[in-house]
Parts: C-alpha cells; structure tokens; sequence
C-alpha cells in the first residue's frame, strides 16, 4: 500500500479504512497539570487507553506511550526504549516491516508526530500523520468504533538511525561549535521564561523558537498550510540550517516542529530526547531568558 506522504487527510483515510495492509493507531496521551497546592511540580502523564476504549477510527489499535513505548528505567518520562522493546510493542500492534501505517491522537498531534519519529529512528519509512487527528475527524462527523481491531502479530526488525536522536551532549556541542540549529518547540512564553514548568526558566542557550503550537490550526487541529509552515520554520533559519536539533519539555512537541521540518524538506533533522526535563536539571548547562 502506498501513501500519498507523511501527512495524510481525513478523506484519504476513511477512503483507505478496509485495506489490509493498512495499520491505524491511535497515539493519545494526556498531560494533566499539577494540583493546586501540590507540591509536584512537573505533568502527570496519563495514557489515553481509556478515552480509546470509549470510542475511535475504526480499526485502529492504541499506542501507548506511557507504558510500552518508554524506557522503563530511565530517569525522565518517555525516553526512548531499547530497539528490541520497541520491535516488541509494534509486533503486538500488528506493524510489520510491510504494514502501512498512519498515526493520530486526540490531543495535538505531537503524541503522533513522537510514535512517528521514533518509527523512523527505528528504521521505519511507511508511515504518516493524519492531519488533524481525531479532534477533525470528529468535527466531520466521520464514525466511531468501541470495537477493538483484530490484530495478526507481525514481525517489526528495528534498524536503528542513531542520529535521529540527539544528546545533550549533542545538543552542548552545536551550541557552543556552531554545528547545527538548535531549535524550541515550546510556546513563545516558555522559551522567554517567563513560566518555567520545567525546573529553570528560559531555553537552551543560542537555541530559537518554532512552537509546535502554532504549527496547527487550533479550531480544526490541522497543521497549517505549508506556506505558513515554511515562513515559520524560515524566519529563525531553520530551514537553512545545515542540521537542526528540536527540543521542548521532554520530546513530544520537538517531534511535531522536527515532523514540519521533514515535511517541508529539511533532511536533517534530530530530536532532543532528554530536552528541558534533563537540560534545565543541570546547572551546569547554559540557558537565556527574556
């Protein structure tokens, strides 16, 4: 099954529901912001399996990030797993090295765009974003399923692709040797400092801003025209630069400005796994406010 590219509609989807090939997941994760009076002060992340059960595409399988498609034993959420326990959860998902598959969530696409990227930095081409997700889905009146897919395991062979995924050692050295662009994918507000959910405020020094906010239409959930995307990614240099390294809070939203990055072109391009939840931990990185 070929697809059209790495964004794909609503329409071509529900024309595409009953192929065989094809694979849908859904990818939701929720982050829930910390009690008041709490003394945490970091998200709560809590899977979107629930939310699934109630209703999705039909056919689709759930992803879960929170607890398959992380290292367990890694100090910060979401960090990459080992390329055998991710060959492992897409196996279960039914993702073979022939399947077709297209991603989605509920939220903001960025919980998609980071099961894409990590497809990727295992060796994985065939896959793609639904544009808009669930959220325009539903907003079309497009139909629903409580029905959990029937799934036939399959045989996932990671090939892992090292240098999808970048370091702070990485991230220090195009800082400080000029060897790539370093770009936040936070809001404007928290690359200024002025919150800093992530420990110290500000960003990673020298680093620019392309908010993986305001890369999608907030009514419909789509990404925004390519034009608009490209303006947005010039205006920084990131799309000059030579190589570009995305971060955010923990590389979720660095995966949806990293995915607009390769979408528009740019074939060189690394996700800050570790991002401001390892960055900001140690006083001996520089950071910028203001």
């Amino acid at each position: 099954m070929t697809l059209p590219g790495s964004l794909v509609s609503t329409a071509w989807l529900a024309d595409h529901l009953d192929d065989p090939a094809l694979r849908i997941l859904d990818c939701t994760v929720f982050l829930r912001a910390p009690a008041p009076g709490s003394d945490r002060r970091s998200y709560v992340q809590q899977s979107g399996i629930e939310d699934w059960a109630k209703g999705h595409i039909p056919g689709a399988g759930f992803a879960d990030l929170v607890h398959e498609l992380s290292d367990p034993g890694a100090s910060l959420p979401f960090m990459m797993p080992s390329p055998s326990r991710f060959a492992d959860a897409m196996a279960r998902y039914g993702v073979g090295d022939d399947s077709t598959v297209v991603l989605y969530d509920a939220s903001s696409t960025m919980w998609a765009t980071r099961v894409w990227w990590m497809l990727r930095a295992f060796g994985f081409d065939n896959a793609a974003i639904l544009d808009g997700g669930w959220k325009k889905w539903t907003l079309e009146g497009r139909r629903a399923s409580i029905e959990p897919p029937a799934i036939t395991p399959a045989t996932f062979t990671p090939r892992p692709r090292p240098e999808l995924i970048a370091s702070k050692e990485d991230v220090l050295a195009a800082i400080t040797g000029g060897g790539a662009c370093v770009v936040n994918a936070l809001t404007p507000e928290q690359h200024r400092g002025d919150v800093a959910p992530y420990g110290r405020p500000g960003r990673i020094a020298s680093s620019v801003n392309v908010s993986a906010r305001d890369l999608v239409d907030r009514e419909t959930g789509a990404y925004l025209p390519l034009e608009r995307l490209r303006d947005q990614c010039e205006s920084p240099g990131a799309l000059s630069a030579g190589r570009v390294i995305t971060y955010c809070g923990g590389g979720i939203a660095a995966t949806s400005t990293a995915f607009v990055l390769t979408l528009l072109g740019h074939e060189n391009v690394a996700v800050y796994d570790g991002s401001m939840s390892e960055w900001g931990r140690d006083e001996s990185l520089p950071m910028e406010v203001g």
